[in-house]
């Protein structure tokens, strides 16, 4: 799915913005019908919040867990699996040790960020949602936003608030 088109309402009609109308031409065809949604944009300095909170979080984790998420990158997608925003394979396997096979075969050929789980006979891969702005709304990313900061917050063990305060005084 690409990312929505910007039009501007004229009074009479919704017109594709200069510089868009190659794309809206390929997009659209003219006489079929269409529907319009708003689409609010997210707000920058959120975004950039996240990302920098997360970097102040990070480097206060105790050693333990700074072996387990090595980056502020590695620690942002792990918060997004556990907080349910990832997507979810599962692969059913006849046997255990196939399972065990099947998961550590999975675990070399997925990236950094996926979780591989065994289960019985089951291995479920969890690899995290993106945050980009095509991928969620201002909505989803508020909400995984704030998911993120309160399993962040409770791994090292401090309030979310406390951690928001200390990246505004920062």
């Amino acid at each position: 799915m690409s990312a929505p088109l910007p039009f501007v309402w004229d009074g009479e009609a919704m017109q594709v913005r200069k510089g868009f109308q190659r794309q809206a031409d390929a997009t659209y065809c003219i006489g079929e019908s269409y529907r319009l949604a708003p689409v609010e944009d997210r707000s920058e300095p959120s975004h950039r919040q996240e990302f920098a909170w997360l970097r102040e979080a990070w480097a206060s984790l105790p050693e333990a867990l700074a072996a387990q998420h090595p980056t502020p990158e590695h620690l942002r997608k792990w918060a997004l699996i556990q907080a349910g925003y990832c997507d979810t394979t599962d692969y059913a396997c006849m046997f255990k040790t196939e399972a065990r096979r099947l998961a550590a075969s999975l675990q070399q050929q997925t990236d950094d960020y996926a979780v591989v789980i065994v289960a019985d006979t089951v291995v479920r891969v969890l690899k995290p949602k993106s945050q980009s702005r095509r991928a969620m709304d201002k909505a989803e990313f508020q909400a995984s936003k704030t998911a993120i900061l309160e399993i962040v917050a409770a791994l090292i063990e401090v309030e979310p608030a406390t951690l928001q305060r200390q990246q505004e005084a920062a």
